[in-house]
């Protein structure tokens, strides 16, 4: 890890303000080393499209991105011909002069739309490709993309083959619906981001949200901690519903989660029925502010034998 600098890499994401480990750092720079792909996989909302975005403020170039979907093919991330171009141009030259056109003015560069790979590979300048959300494709799309992501070229039938002016540096994000073949992993630098600890997330909420007290950024953190971990919850909150609950809460001016204000906003952590029952089931708002409250005052939970739910659903039954 010498060639690594460290400092640097975390000086930039630090402006950016993305809180991250130095194993993160170290990763992110072997990539763009080795000049090869990075892979990141994590549940949805942990930040992996985010460092895509801040690579490109770092390195001060374009970020182009390529959103993935059942469904789509080559011709949707690759180039496509403007066809309707094409046949108002014919159709111009034959009112014009009655002569056909040749096919290589009508399938020419000024007829080509390109995709977000072509657009990469013919970038007169370095630039950040973020696949994103490869797994939402199928195994013949993976295929396929790992062979330009291996010889960054493209052959285009009628005007040959196009080779990347300048390597992009290419990220891609999988939130692990389907498992990714050996063939793509192989070609990548591999990277797992997990939920972020209390601790860290604390550290995220401060740096996002400076108008929060230290008080309310400890009981959010806490309280999805506890959502994420102490109950089975189909959809676990990810960073990114933690800082826009953060948000709201900053913006009504709380200084401390109360029953009605849980209530009110817990839409915006919990996206499904079934998740709010088994909340509601389990421990409840007021059984959650009292787990809160008691943990704040001070008392030693973690030298008690129940768990933190166990504890939650007593003390929701002492409330006044």
């Amino acid at each position: 890890m010498r060639d690594v600098d460290l400092s640097f890499w975390r000086q930039a994401f630090e402006a950016e303000n993305y809180i991250c480990e130095d194993e993160l750092l170290i990763t992110v720079s072997l990539a763009l080393k080795l000049g090869r792909p990075l892979l990141i996989e994590g549940a949805p909302g942990v930040g992996k499209t985010e460092i895509a975005k801040v690579l490109s403020r770092v390195l001060e170039t374009e970020l182009i991105r390529l959103q993935c979907y059942e469904g789509l093919d080559e011709s949707k991330a690759l180039y496509e011909w403007n066809y309707q171009g094409q046949l108002l141009k014919i159709q111009l030259m034959r009112e014009a002069s009655g002569n056909p056109l040749k096919e290589e003015e009508i399938f020419s560069a000024k007829y080509l739309l390109e995709r977000p790979l072509l657009k990469a590979i013919r970038s007169e300048r370095q630039v950040v490709l973020l696949i994103d959300e490869i797994d939402k494709t199928d195994q013949e799309f993976e295929a396929f993309l790992f062979e330009v992501l291996s010889d960054f070229q493209v052959s285009i039938p009628e005007l040959g083959t196009v080779k990347a002016r300048h390597l992009p540096v290419v990220v891609l994000t999988s939130n692990q619906e389907r498992e990714l073949s050996d063939g793509l992993r192989r070609r990548c630098v591999y990277l797992y981001i997990d939920y972020p600890s209390p601790e860290k997330e604390q550290e995220i909420l401060r740096c996002k949200i400076p108008a929060a007290g230290h008080r309310l950024i400890w009981e959010i953190a806490t309280t999805v901690h506890f959502l994420r971990y102490e109950l089975d919850l189909e959809k676990p909150p990810s960073t990114s519903e933690t800082l826009d609950w953060g948000k709201v809460l900053a913006e009504w001016n709380v200084e401390r989660l109360d029953p009605q204000t849980v209530r009110q906003t817990l839409g915006i952590l919990l996206k499904n029925h079934q998740d709010m029952t088994t909340f509601q089931h389990k421990i409840g708002v007021e059984g959650l502010c009292a787990m809160l409250r008691s943990a704040w005052d001070g008392a030693d939970l973690a030298a008690k034998g129940d768990s933190l739910l166990a504890r939650a659903i007593k003390k929701k039954s002492l409330l006044p």
